[in-house]
């Protein structure tokens, strides 16, 4: 039997540093590459994710809270949201954002790996992950990691940029990042960081192979849901019951 990847420890840190520089301007670059509609889209996420009342929820590759504030609303007072993200950058801006919010959201910031979660088995009701899964340096290790954290029966969803297989569309979004991302990237001192992008788009798996990982990682159900004509996908998967 082959051993699973082991992550490579200059990849993960290079990713780390690139988003603790980035994460002054990640909210900004991410309203300009989804033309606004990533909002949108974290809503849809969130809904797929089945949280509810009272629940305990994770938001994995949290970023700047958006999902982890919008899973708080969902559990309300009763409820725990534990977003969680390498970068410290990221959470300081995401811890300073949700002390403004009213009412206030039962969340906690932890700085952890998404491959080396650091929750018992079983532990949450449901799960998000945001423009996360294209970035782990392991997608298989990181789906058996979600996989193991979640209860019996619990429903996560995972969110992400894709490369359409739509012509048209695919230049769209070749436009978008080469004429403004790139630009306003280069203009906040980013460029070699946003230069990530295309190729981060180009090896991440289509729909049909993540639906194959996530039931190779344990999930008795996948289904992955493409969004905007293929540049946007939502996977959505289930942990079984027993």
């Amino acid at each position: 039997m082959t051993p699973p990847a082991v992550e490579t420890t200059t990849d993960a840190d290079r990713i780390q540093t690139l988003f603790n520089r980035i994460a002054p301007v990640y909210d900004r670059l991410n309203d300009w590459l989804s033309l606004g509609q990533h909002r949108i889209w974290k809503l849809m996420t969130v809904k797929w994710s089945q949280a509810s009342a009272g629940d305990t929820c994770l938001d994995l590759c949290c970023g700047s809270g958006d999902l982890a504030q919008l899973l708080g609303e969902r559990v309300g007072k009763t409820g725990q949201v534990f977003g969680v993200d390498f970068s410290c950058a990221q959470l300081e801006i995401a811890r300073q954002r949700c002390a403004r919010l009213y009412p206030p959201r039962t969340i906690q910031w932890i700085e952890a790996d998404a491959l080396h979660l650091p929750f018992a088995d079983n532990f949450f009701d449901a799960a998000t992950m945001g423009y996360g899964l294209r970035n782990v340096t392991d997608i298989p290790r990181s789906l058996r990691e979600l996989h193991r954290v979640l209860k019996p029966g619990a429903t996560a969803a995972i969110l992400d940029f894709h490369r359409p297989n739509n012509p048209t569309l695919n230049a769209v979004q070749q436009w978008i990042l080469q004429t403004i991302v790139v630009p306003v990237a280069t203009a906040n001192g980013l460029q070699d960081e946003y230069a990530y992008i295309l190729p981060s788009l180009e090896k991440f798996p289509q729909g049909p192979e993540q639906i194959r990982l996530a039931k190779q990682a344990g999930f008795a159900q996948a289904t992955h849901y493409p969004i905007s004509g293929g540049i946007m996908g939502v996977l959505v998967v289930t942990k079984r019951l027993s």
